[in-house]
């Protein structure tokens, strides 16, 4: 069984002035995504600011999601590293800790041939006895998994259970599911291309939209499930302009400041992240309302 079907949030994680965690308005957030139809909250993925995190506060902010969510939508915890120990370490703790999953981005940096991947992830998985989703994003790390790759630690590796495919690459998603014969549980990672991967077979997204528009994204893949296609792709559709403002700049700079718009002020960026322009807040701002989204 999957670990979630439908929209779960890349959720981002809000911080004092000062920087250090706000877990009042995280505790907010998470009520907000129960509440309003979010299938799953992801912590500490991209959109979360991991990357600038200590691994102390990583740890807490994890185990913070897992005690606050009590059990109402599953929590998957963000565990990836460019160092194959650190990932190994993250993902143990987040293990004990009670995730129902973890979510792990290939190395960035450094990168790994295709044999390391397998080598980094077998690792990893042996490590952390939790199900684990493959995060492949190569635009923002510079290294892709390839399909037969992919296929091979889904085959091989019991824990291994899924992928994120933040590709952009269709054809590359059509034979990661032909590869698996489409026992993998897939996950778009980009929401511009949800109903794209459900009709691939695919279990749902993960998604940045879900953070300003949760019972949307929830839709769109509802909607898939139970046959209303069309339906699932009219929301789709409507919710593209919303989606290219989310990304005008670097995520998760645009929807910070679109939940500041909303009246859910999340605080600062962390360095080297930096404010929306105001060019691009006008924009954002009236894509949202076009969208339908109140503002504040």
């Amino acid at each position: 069984m999957a670990i979630f079907t439908g929209a779960g949030v890349a959720i981002v994680t809000p911080f004092h002035e000062d920087e250090s965690i706000n877990y009042d308005r995280l505790d907010e957030l998470i009520d907000f995504h129960c509440e309003n139809g979010t299938d799953c909250i992801i912590i500490c993925g991209t959109t979360g600011e991991s990357a600038t995190m200590t691994e102390e506060e990583h740890l807490e902010c994890v185990k913070f999601a897992i005690d606050r969510a009590k059990g109402r939508i599953p929590v998957i915890a963000g565990t990836g590293s460019n160092c194959t120990r650190t990932a190994v370490e993250l993902s143990k703790e987040a293990a004990d800790y009670g995730a129902d999953g973890l979510l792990v981005v290939t190395p960035y940096y450094n990168k790994a041939t295709q044999a390391g991947l397998i080598a980094h992830y077998t690792a990893v998985a042996n490590a952390a006895k939790a199900p684990i989703i493959m995060y492949s994003v190569a635009s923002r790390t510079g290294c892709n998994i390839e399909p037969a790759t992919v296929a091979h630690l889904v085959k091989n590796v019991e824990n291994i259970v899924g992928v994120k495919e933040a590709s952009g690459n269709i054809s590359q998603v059509a034979k990661i599911m032909s590869l698996t014969d489409g026992n993998i549980d897939l996950y778009s990672g980009n929401d511009d291309q949800i109903v794209p991967l459900l009709s691939l077979g695919g279990k749902g997204v993960i998604s940045v939209l879900s953070n300003v528009a949760p019972k949307e994204t929830h839709d769109i893949c509802e909607k898939f499930f139970a046959g209303d296609v069309a339906g699932s792709a009219a929301l789709q559709l409507k919710a593209v302009p919303l989606i290219d403002q989310l990304f005008c700049e670097v995520n998760p700079i645009p929807v910070k400041k679109a939940m500041k718009l909303m009246g859910m002020d999340c605080g600062p960026l962390r360095m080297p992240m930096t404010e929306l322009t105001p060019e691009h807040e006008k924009t954002l701002a009236q894509a949202m309302k076009d969208f339908g989204i109140t503002l504040a």
